[in-house]
């Protein structure tokens, strides 16, 4: 039994179609669903000036709470990020790097500055009062505890990356020590992806 011509044309053009339709992008970092805009806070930077979250919208907001003072976790993540930035080419220009202080006794605008400076000049440092920090802590269900260590401070804290999307969705959360190249993926498919 043959098929008419018109059923074989049109079984070519749906297995052309079909195989058009690839799989969703599998992101590397947690999913964060339904989607929600990211709570917004004002803070201050490593200069002095005023950064708003929702006045970012454009740009995908890699943001990570650290300090200053931090021995690993922090230099890591954000010597991590720089390379990921480098590896975006073009993209990293839709693209801000923010470390919200969790010591802000200890992380001054000059501080910050120095510090900010190590890993690309394009990063921000961002400070506000003991209560405006608190809020945001708690917004972005973010742990930071001081203890006393027997010759200093240290402080204890998550260490996610919080990615927010160009509409201002926060979209994803990065584990500490996820492979450079997933971070690079997963942001530069939400660069190339705006409104997904």
């Amino acid at each position: 039994m043959t098929f008419p011509r018109h059923l074989r044309v049109l079984t070519l053009l749906l297995a052309i179609v079909l195989g058009a339709c690839g799989a969703p992008y599998a992101f590397h970092g947690t999913v964060l669903e339904p989607l929600s805009q990211a709570p917004d806070f004002t803070l201050t930077d490593q200069n002095g000036q005023p950064f708003r979250l929702s006045d970012q919208r454009g740009k995908v907001i890699l943001m990570f709470f650290g300090f200053t003072s931090c021995p690993d976790v922090c230099p890591t993540t954000l010597g991590d990020l720089k390379v990921v930035r480098n590896r975006l080419g073009a993209d990293a220009d839709k693209t801000q790097v923010v470390m919200v202080t969790v010591d802000p006794a200890r992380d001054t605008h000059e501080q910050l500055q120095t510090y900010m400076a190590k890993f690309d000049p394009s990063f921000l440092g961002l400070r506000g009062s003991q209560e405006e920090l608190k809020a945001i802590y708690r917004a972005y269900g973010v742990t930071a505890i001081r203890r006393e260590l027997t010759s200093d401070l240290s402080v204890d804290h998550s260490s996610y990356i919080y990615v927010i999307d160009q509409s201002g969705r926060w979209r994803l959360l990065l584990r500490y020590g996820t492979p450079i190249e997933d971070v690079a993926s997963d942001i530069r498919y939400l660069v190339r992806n705006e409104g997904i």
